[in-house]
């Protein structure tokens, strides 16, 4: 594996709060997979149309992923760009646009390189703006790491030939309509370069540092097997799973705040122990691999259908019609609405119970609870 993997700006966040984690992952294989293919897809599309919109010449790449969602979405982030540069040209009579621009910042960071979705210059700033497409996180371009490293990168470029003051970062994911903006001065982005990420990264690289559990865990290879997640995890064991009652507010909290966590991490690790007894030969102490159960099929319905009519059995079929989502595709959003919009109805959802961050509305739980036993 090339060393440039080691240290990168996308997993920046894990390798800084957690610095040996760098050099442990490179053990694991990277299983990001579809989700990953499709990002990369979205991303060479929005860089196509961002290059026409400027007027320079690019070619339309054509991917499996290529859809009407992500066509949308796609033109959201252009147009975005394109509203940017037009707040730069007032200070600005000609700023510099940069699509997908190599950015190297090792000289904070061993090996340290990344690549700019689109950086914008103008006489006194300079605009990283980073397109993701995933809908699984919300990102936040405020204190982020990744987007930091960027900003030094294109500093590093064009800090000696344009009189920059501030940097402005900004996060543009269309999925979770999320638009994130973070404006820090020049000088406060190299005292952080200098004084927490030079000697992070420098442990990294090294793999040394310990071994720290946070959320930042959720993504990293290595932490199906991280004795430090594990133990952070236990941690609630010390509640020996008394029932609901026998505990505090204080300790449903706590759970509360960890248990999301806490049902992947088992998840993990149970798919990682069945993959390694099915695919590998593991023998776990305790645990053996069986038939799972499984439902009958039909090895050809077509064959199927005609032996029953060929012996007198008619009624083989069932109707139903097709979702909501579908019909309104059929009809088109407009005649839907003139010819099912009084035959539509969307009850009310299930009250649950989520974190104080979480950006919906809260609801009164009395009434809440009548309404939907109503449904």
């Amino acid at each position: 594996m090339s060393t440039h993997a080691i240290l990168s700006a996308s997993g920046s966040h894990r390798w800084l709060n957690c610095t040996p984690s760098a050099r442990l992952e490179l053990e694991f294989d990277d299983k990001s997979g579809e989700a990953a293919a499709e990002g990369t897809a979205a991303h060479e599309l929005s860089e196509h149309k961002l290059r026409k919109a400027l007027k320079m010449q690019s070619k339309k790449p054509v991917s499996p992923y290529d859809s009407d969602e992500m066509d949308n979405y796609t033109d959201g982030y252009v147009e975005f760009v394109l509203e940017i540069i037009e707040q730069a040209k007032q200070t600005c009579n000609d700023p510099l646009v940069l699509i997908e621009q190599r950015l190297n910042f090792s000289k904070y960071v061993p090996d340290g390189f990344g690549t700019g979705d689109c950086v914008i210059i103008a006489d006194g700033s300079l605009h990283i703006i980073d397109f993701k497409y995933g809908q699984g996180v919300l990102v936040s371009a405020e204190d982020n790491p990744q987007m930091k490293l960027y900003a030094l990168g294109a500093l590093e470029i064009f800090d000696g030939i344009y009189d920059t003051d501030t940097v402005s970062m900004t996060i543009y994911q269309p999925r979770r309509e999320n638009v994130s903006t973070y404006t820090v001065s020049k000088e406060s982005l190299y005292q952080w370069a200098e004084e927490e990420l030079k000697p992070k990264a420098e442990l990294a690289f090294a793999g040394d540092g310990n071994y720290c559990a946070g959320e930042w865990c959720q993504f990293c290879r290595a932490a199906v097997k991280c004795r430090a997640r594990a133990e952070a995890k236990m941690k609630l064991a010390t509640f020996e799973f008394a029932l609901p009652p026998l505990l505090s507010d204080e300790e449903i909290a706590e759970i509360l705040s960890s248990v999301g966590d806490l049902t992947s991490w088992a998840n993990e690790i149970m798919a990682y122990a069945t993959d390694a007894a099915v695919n590998h030969g593991k023998e776990w102490p305790g645990f053996k691999v069986v038939t799972g159960r499984s439902n009958r099929k039909y090895t050809d319905e077509k064959a199927v259908a005609e032996a029953a009519k060929n012996t007198g059995y008619n009624d083989i079929y069932r109707q139903s019609l097709i979702t909501i989502t579908q019909m309104e595709k059929l009809m088109g959003k407009t005649k839907f609405k003139e010819i099912l919009g009084g035959l539509i109805k969307k009850p009310p959802g299930k009250p649950t119970l989520v974190p104080v961050s979480d950006k919906r509305p809260e609801i009164t739980t009395g009434t809440a609870k009548n309404d939907f036993m109503e449904e």
